[in-house]
């Protein structure tokens, strides 16, 4: 006889809800620290709010680039929905014309611009439109994919880690020892001149 008490619904949901609730907290069994929860909150909060209204997590995460980075994504945006009319008028104007077409026993007195398109020419032109308008809304939601995951590394980053501008490096000359060179009886020749590189991260 099975002697295991077998978790009923409820419970399995309880406790799936408990694991997930105390994932958050550690890292591969590892309890995170305030500050790095605090980092992920920031982070999540960015790329939020990018999701909802595109440039609102670059706000968010803030820094000198940003009068750049929100031309550049509302440009995308501005520019995705021109294409996108560009197509949408072509494959209107073609689809228009070729109904027309089929209706009237392929006459060709409707659009004065497309009476030298066949009606099979018809089909296939809108068919191409209608490929490009489409394809134009699905790299509309790629760019919008783009300024969320851009968000959220800036603020990984920005908050994670200190990139600080202050870099500097500095050339010393020094004289190094020769190793695994004989036993020399002049000091002099125990040790060669060289240069010394001291980089500031």
């Amino acid at each position: 006889q099975d002697t295991i008490k077998k978790e009923t619904k409820e419970e399995r949901k309880a406790r799936e809800k408990a694991e997930k609730e105390r994932a958050k907290f550690y890292y591969k069994d590892i309890l995170k620290d305030s500050a790095r929860l605090h980092i992920e909150h920031l982070s999540n909060v960015a790329w939020k709010r990018s999701a909802m209204l595109p440039g609102w997590g670059q706000i968010t995460n803030g820094g000198k680039y940003l009068w750049i980075k929100l031309p550049i994504i509302y440009g995308g945006f501005i520019t995705a929905y021109f294409v996108f009319d560009y197509w949408n008028w072509y494959y209107r104007k073609f689809t228009k014309e070729a109904a027309y077409r089929i209706d009237n026993n392929d006459a060709r007195d409707g659009d004065q611009d497309l009476r030298n398109y066949t009606l099979d020419g018809l089909i296939r032109a809108k068919d191409n439109y209608r490929r490009y308008r489409d394809m134009t809304v699905l790299i509309t939601a790629v760019w919008w994919a783009g300024n969320v995951i851009e968000a959220y590394t800036d603020s990984m980053l920005r908050n994670r880690y200190n990139i600080s501008d202050n870099l500097s490096m500095k050339i010393n000359p020094v004289l190094l020892p020769m190793t695994g060179v004989g036993f020399q009886s002049n000091l002099a020749s125990q040790f060669t001149p060289g240069i010394k590189m001291t980089f500031n991260f």
